[in-house]
Order: structure tokens, then C-alpha cells, then sequence
């Protein structure tokens, strides 16, 4: 009964009504399956997309190469302040979703579209001025900083577009409608493929020079956004969505803003000193040359075959545990944890295994020919690869953290793998022996080992105290 005057005048239909009941009271593999895997498979592509452009990238020279490596991590600094608002935000909405206060979940959507979209402007406005201080700031290496500047420029005139395109599918996320969100995702995936493919074929006859080109792929993928932005807006705003927005709906008040805070500040920091810490980390690298940047985002896009699909599933882990807390059913998201660290494991292995038998093979395919550059690439992955089991094990632990609400231990845990693990070792490989560029390599496997292992024993003490009573949980 309570319930059904807390959903007073939003009226769910028979389709949503089944599959929050799936959420909540069905079998816990199989709603962990029917809300992970249509990530999973966008995860998949997305990571397939991002090696087709960086082979896009490798096409025109190792320096464009290192030009996207470099600029990609300063952009994902700032658009970890759309991030951090779509997951502290479907934290909140999930629990409201699960708990069956359907109007307090329209409003918390509407008051966070909003509020994101205020600071995507406010974002836009102080960075474009500023682009090319920022990147001498962090110290982008002189030969790139001219083209870096404007592709820098292009790349965050997207901050707009990325934060309602986030916000979405973090509103779909905290319903369970991932299925939606995935093939919003491939429909602008295939549309930033056609893009680059007319990027490459103007290169290829001519039309445009190969730095013409190369700013020509933010632009693509500036296009891609936009359309799903356009799609967005248009199930944001449709009469039949029971969600959707108002602007008299939003509730611009503590009770809202604060927990939103509380739980989006953490994840931005999170998530801006992760990316802050990757840049300081690419320009150690570049004192060893402008190439070795590259060969690291190349290592990186190999490692996430394995590693992006356990992130999905963290995504679904973290709306699950969050809906069945709001259902008050400690015991069934505690289940969903362990179930989902099980099938990270299994699938961290599985990949593990298909990226080491054809590693060379793919190497090749960014090299095109330069034996320098792959053995570059080589040097720096054959290390990072052997990280990917234990990074799973730091995915469910987050999810987990996500899912409780507790953002700034997985802030800390974060923070610590690139300011403890990572920087420190590197520093010290590269100033104090003659590894070389192997180096590189070593301190991203110290680093994802050593945070897999601390995220475990966090994920022990923290279930240990919420078994005795002694952790809060409420938001």
C-alpha cells in the first residue's frame, strides 16, 4: 500500500513493471546477465571502436598517435565531472526506483539533467580560453602542443553533448534498461565509424592533409555524440515516458543536493586524479620520446579486451545492489557481489588467454611496419597484460562500493593505485635502473595488481562490518 502511494500519479507499464521484479525478486545470475550483457556488449564494441581508431591514428604516424593518447587523458579529467554526477545521481535514483517512490525518481532525473547540463557550460566556457596553457602546463611534449591545441579544443567543445549523452544512460541504467542503452551506443558507434572512414578516404586521395585529418577525428566523434544527444532529448522529453523531464519537477533542494554531492565529488575526484595521474604519467614517458605515449594508449586499448568487460559488469552490479538496498534486501545485493565477482574472474581469465596467444599479431596491426614502435608496444604490454585477473577483482569491488554508497573508499583505492602503485614505481624504475621502456610496463602491472589486492581485502572488512551492523548505508 505504502508503496503504491509513493508511485501516486507515475504509472509504470507492464514491460518496466516485470523487469523491476526481475531486479528484485528473480533469479540473481540471471538479473545480473539481463542487465550486464547489453554493457558488455557495447563495453565489446566501444573497445573495438577505440582500437579501430587508434589504427586510424597509427595509419597517419606514431606522433598522431601520441597527440590522442596524450590529449585523451586531459579530456577525460574534465568530462569525470559528467561522470561522477551520472553515477552518484543513478545511485540516488536507483534507490528510490527500488524502493517504489517512482515521483521522487522523476524528480531526482529531471534536478540532475539540469544541474549537469549548468556545469557542462560553465566546464566549456573557462577550459576553451584556456587550452593552451593547460597542455603546457602538463607538459605535452613541444613537438605535438601546436596541433594538440586545437585538437584539444575540438575535443572538448563535445563536454556538452557527453554530458547529456551520460546522464541518459545513467537514467536508463537505474531502471534496468540497458538494453536501450546499448543500442543507443552501437547506433553511434557505427555512426563514428562511417565518420572516420571519410576522414581516412580524404586523406587517402589527397583531400585534406594528414594534420587536417587528424583534427578531423574529434569532429567525428563530436558528430556521433550529437546524434545521440538528439536521441536523448527526444525520450527525455516523450509524452509516454513516465520519467520525463520537467523543469517543475526539479527539486533544487539539501535533501537532493547534498547526497548528490556526497556521492558525485568522490567519483569526480576519483575519476579526474585517476585521468590527471594517467597525464602525469604520459609526460614521465615522454622524457623516453613522444613514441613511447603512444605505444602506452596502444597497450591500454589491448588490456581493455580483457578488463572493459568486468567494468561492465561492475556498471550492472552497482545499479542492482542499489535497487535491492532501497528494497531493503541487504542479503540479495550482498549475493549479487559475490556472483558478480565469480563471472569477472571467469571472463578476466578468458581474455587473458586470447590476448596473449595473438598478442604479437595485433601489435603488428598498430606497428604497420615500424619495428621500433612494436617493440615499443611489446615492451610496455607484455607486462600490463598479466594484471588483468586481479583488476577483475578491484571491478566487483567497486561495483560493490558504488552499489553501497560508499564512493570515497573507492576514491582512495583509486588514488592510491596511480599516487602509491603506479607513479612511485615508475619513478623509480626509470631514474634508477636501465630498464628502459619495459618500465612502463612493470609499474601499470604493479599498480592494477597491487589495487586488486588492496580492493579485495577493503571488500572483506567492508562486508565483515555490515554483517555486525557496523557499516551505514543509508544515503
Amino acid at each position: 500500500m505504502e508503496q503504491r502511494e509513493k508511485s501516486q500519479g507515475i504509472h509504470l507499464d507492464e514491460k518496466e513493471t516485470i523487469r523491476r521484479n526481475m531486479i528484485l525478486n528473480g533469479p540473481q545470475v540471471k538479473a545480473i546477465f539481463f542487465i550486464a550483457l547489453p554493457l558488455v556488449l557495447y563495453s565489446s564494441l566501444h573497445q573495438v571502436f577505440q582500437l579501430i581508431d587508434m589504427i586510424i591514428a597509427a595509419n597517419m604516424s606514431a606522433g598522431v598517435v601520441s597527440t590522442v593518447s596524450f590529449v585523451d587523458q586531459i579530456g577525460n579529467m574534465l568530462y569525470a565531472i559528467g561522470t561522477g554526477l551520472s553515477v552518484g545521481g543513478s545511485i540516488l535514483i536507483s534507490r528510490s526506483y527500488g524502493s517504489g517512490n517512482m515521483e521522487k525518481a522523476r524528480s531526482q532525473i529531471s534536478t540532475l539533467f539540469f544541474i549537469c547540463l549548468v556545469i557542462g557550460g560553465i566546464v566549456l566556457a573557462v577550459t576553451v580560453p584556456l587550452s593552451y596553457p593547460i597542455l603546457k602546463l602538463l607538459r605535452m611534449p613541444r613537438d605535438l602542443i601546436g596541433q594538440g591545441t586545437i585538437y584539444f579544443i575540438l575535443t572538448i567543445l563535445n563536454i556538452i553533448f557527453h554530458f547529456i549523452n551520460v546522464i541518459y544512460l545513467a537514467i536508463e541504467k537505474s531502471r534496468g534498461n540497458t538494453k536501450t542503452i546499448m543500442w543507443c551506443n552501437m547506433l553511434v558507434m557505427v555512426a563514428k565509424t562511417l565518420f572516420n572512414f571519410i576522414v581516412i578516404m580524404l586523406n587517402k586521395t589527397n583531400a585534406v592533409g594528414l594534420n587536417v585529418a587528424m583534427l578531423l577525428l574529434p569532429v567525428a566523434t563530436m558528430c556521433a555524440e550529437a546524434l545521440l544527444t538528439a536521441i536523448a532529448l527526444k525520450n527525455l522529453t516523450a509524452r509516454k515516458n513516465p520519467f520525463r523531464l520537467s523543469i517543475h519537477c526539479c527539486a533544487f533542494k539539501k535533501t537532493f543536493i547534498s547526497p548528490l554531492a556526497n556521492l558525485s565529488i568522490p567519483i569526480f575526484l576519483e575519476k579526474f586524479v585517476f585521468s590527471f595521474g594517467k597525464v602525469i604519467v604520459n609526460s614521465m614517458c615522454a622524457s623516453m620520446g613522444s613514441t613511447v605515449v603512444g605505444a602506452l594508449g596502444v597497450s591500454n586499448r589491448l588490456g581493455g579486451f580483457a578488463t572493459n568487460p568486468p567494468s561492465a559488469f561492475q556498471d550492472a552490479e552497482a545499479s542492482l545492489i542499489s535497487q535491492n538496498l532501497g528494497n531493503n534486501n541487504l542479503n540479495r545485493a550482498l549475493g549479487i557481489f559475490y556472483r558478480t565477482l565469480i563471472i569477472n574472474l571467469s571472463i578476466a581469465f578468458f581474455f587473458f588467454a586470447i590476448m596473449i596467444t595473438f598478442k604479437n599479431s595485433i601489435i603488428m596491426v598498430f606497428a604497420r611496419g615500424d619495428a621500433s614502435f612494436a617493440a615499443e608496444i611489446n615492451a610496455i604490454y607484455t607486462y600490463e597484460c598479466w594484471d588483468s585477473v586481479l583488476f577483475s577483482i578491484s571491478s566487483s569491488v567497486m561495483g560493490l562500493l558504488y552499489g553501497f554508497g560508499k564512493t570515497r573508499i573507492s576514491m582512495i583505492l583509486n588514488i592510491t593505485r596511480l599516487f602509491v602503485y603506479r607513479i612511485p614505481p615508475l619513478y623509480l624504475l626509470m631514474h634508477f635502473t636501465t630498464i628502459g621502456v619495459p618500465a612502463v610496463g612493470m609499474a601499470m602491472l604493479i599498480s592494477n595488481g597491487m589495487v586488486g589486492i588492496t580492493s579485495g581485502i577493503v571488500a572483506l572488512v567492508f562486508i565483515r562490518k555490515i554483517k555486525k551492523g557496523k557499516s551505514d548505508f543509508s544515503l
